[in-house]
């Protein structure tokens, strides 16, 4: 469809809910429980002022970054979303082609309806990350950690916030399970209880992942593989240091886009935390409610490497294919750059604290 009356976030995640069938919209959309979390991510941004320096020459602004090494052509990258052919029928390939058309970085679900190693055949200069859920059953964990080894991804991103699914009320009420003609191409040639199963393949995939997992897991983990670790779904300074202290190379700042405990702080209210508790000795990412490019500048203000978006991509797949997500991309870049410029920034690797305050009560 045409795109060009869509020119935010907003307007593509409106243009999405309306086009997507209704069991779709609401898994992409919800949040657990009453959505407290899922709203807060996005209001939370709302609270913060920048405080810009004027009269400064922004006539060239540098946007790129590097994440663990690897350089990126701006700090927004795409978050791991699963079952993105449900949006659209080229899914996270789709997604994976705006990412590289653009130089950044996406991190794929282990839930993808994509392979690894179709990414990697098709696009080997995308920088590619693997989200790992740890499943309970360590061999097939090995496994997957091999086939993103194999398909060259440049990092493990291990989802830590997940002893067991949040409850997604829409999701029950409209019976959500995966169609038949998709499956989890990651899962596909390795024997599990998908294989097996003629249940909804859904739900059995989320009865396969670790309910014990501790600390000393993350450092196991590590000891299996020479791609860096990435903690994700760190909400405290505490937590922060454990990772670190297990093994991992970088914390992610995540609440799982509301989908997991609801009422848990948004991301951006903890970001400054974990930011002072890891002190400098990793990079700090955030994902959750970030939606316009000051979101973006905010999160850098507060002492992030870079942000992560999961849902609006996925909005731009599902109203316009590989065209949508890079369109939505594209404006966040964008977005970002101009208040760079308005703030007066013009190093996205040296945006000051002091660039944002918090709104006083009137």
């Amino acid at each position: 469809m045409a795109t060009n009356s869509l020119v935010c976030v907003n307007d593509y995640e409106e243009q999405a809910l309306s086009l997507l069938d209704k069991r779709v919209r609401d898994y992409y959309s919800c949040g657990a429980d009453d959505g407290q979390t899922l709203s807060d991510n996005v209001a939370d941004f709302r609270r913060l002022r920048l405080r810009p320096r004027m009269m400064v020459d922004v006539s060239n602004i540098n946007m790129k970054t590097t994440l663990l090494g690897q350089e990126v052509a701006f700090p927004v990258c795409v978050a791991p979303t699963g079952i993105q052919k449900l949006a659209h029928p080229d899914g996270e390939l789709a997604t994976a082609r705006a990412s590289a058309s653009l130089g950044t970085c996406m991190c794929l679900s282990t839930g993808s309806t994509v392979s690894l190693g179709e990414l990697a055949e098709n696009l080997p200069e995308l920088l590619l990350w693997f989200q790992l859920y740890v499943c309970k059953d360590r061999d097939l964990t090995r496994q997957l950690v091999k086939q993103a080894e194999r398909a060259g991804c440049k990092a493990l991103v291990v989802t830590v916030d997940r002893p067991e699914q949040g409850t997604r009320r829409t999701s029950i009420t409209n019976k959500f399970s995966l169609p038949l003609h998709l499956s989890f191409k990651n899962l596909d040639s390795l024997k599990s209880p998908l294989q097996s199963s003629q249940n909804n393949k859904y739900a059995v995939l989320h009865t396969m992942f670790d309910n014990t997992l501790t600390w000393e897991d993350i450092q196991w983990l590590t000891t299996i593989t020479n791609l860096p670790v990435i903690a994700k779904g760190v909400l405290t300074g505490v937590d922060a240091v454990k990772a670190l202290e297990s093994g991992c190379k970088a914390i992610y700042v995540s609440n799982h886009g509301g989908r997991q405990l609801d009422g848990v702080c948004s991301t951006i209210s903890v970001l400054s935390e974990v930011v002072k508790a890891v002190n400098g000795r990793a990079e700090v990412y955030l994902d959750g409610g970030v939606r316009t490019g000051t979101d973006v500048l905010k999160a850098l203000a507060l002492g992030a490497r870079a942000v992560f978006v999961g849902r609006p991509p996925l909005y731009g797949l599902a109203v316009a294919g590989e065209e949508g997500a890079r369109n939505v991309l594209t404006i966040l870049r964008n977005e970002l750059k101009l208040a760079m410029q308005l703030s007066g920034v013009t190093d996205v690797q040296s945006v000051s604290r002091d660039l944002v305050t918090y709104r006083a009560s009137l």
